[in-house]
């Protein structure tokens, strides 16, 4: 049995181990990359952009006022803990509708190639607060170091659920005999996939790729899953070459 929550709000699930054997599909005989983002939750080097569905953003108003609620509660009392249990049932939504929707997203990939390859993100250092910059000039003080933005980005990395995702797409990839590559991720959606240039410059905004030198333009994430497929097809044929 497992617990969620507490209070009124507990809700018990039967857990049934399962030894799963390797169900291996037929080959499809397709490749891709896959570009984790924000604004589409992924890319592929199709061009295929998977929407963010924002679940916990989605219920942002219901919990700030679920919480809001618990903040006026006596410590101890009844009523906070039925308040609790509001804001833990919340939560709880939010996980499962994440966790869905990964499933969703890795089946979908799974079914249809034979190779995936993906960032090799670390996420844990994607969400980390950033350091405080200290003011040599004011003993004391300190410089502003952007964590009021990167804060907003880490709740918007937390709430996309890529770590959840890409562990779910790891065991389908296993379970389905699929080749599932990670690659540094390094100067992927700055590379153009056309002449191969590199530079910042390539990236004038968040959607926008326009390469400075061969003047190809295409969507920023669309380019990134392409170098990702291409950095993963790398690795794969120097690995079965040694």
């Amino acid at each position: 049995m497992k617990r969620e929550g507490s209070g009124r709000g507990t809700r018990w699930f039967v857990v049934i181990p399962v030894q799963a054997q390797p169900s291996p599909l037929p080959t499809t005989g397709a490749v891709t990359g896959i570009d984790m983002g924000i604004a589409s939750f992924l890319t592929t080097s199709e061009g295929k952009h998977v929407p963010n569905p924002r679940h916990l953003k989605t219920s942002a108003t219901q919990l700030a006022a679920a919480q809001q609620d618990l903040a006026r509660k006596r410590r101890g009392s009844n009523r906070r803990k039925k308040a609790v249990s509001r804001v833990a049932a919340l939560h709880g939504t939010v996980r499962r509708q994440r966790l869905d929707h990964a499933h969703k997203t890795a089946l979908s990939l799974v079914r249809d190639h034979d190779l995936i390859c993906h960032e090799a993100l670390q996420i844990r250092n994607m969400t980390k607060r950033a350091k405080p910059v200290s003011d040599l000039e004011n003993a004391g003080q300190f410089l502003p170091n952007g964590q009021a933005a990167k804060t907003g980005l880490n709740k918007a990395i937390l709430d996309a659920g890529w770590g959840v995702f890409l562990s779910v797409l790891t065991a389908k990839a296993e379970k389905a005999g699929r080749e599932l590559i990670a690659v540094n991720p390094a100067n992927t959606s700055r590379t153009c996939p056309h002449c191969g240039h590199c530079a910042k410059e390539n990236r004038p905004s968040q959607a926008v790729f326009d390469c400075q030198r061969c003047q190809y333009v295409g969507h920023a994430d669309t380019v990134g899953a392409i170098n990702v497929l291409r950095a993963g097809t790398a690795l794969r044929q120097t690995a079965h070459a040694a």
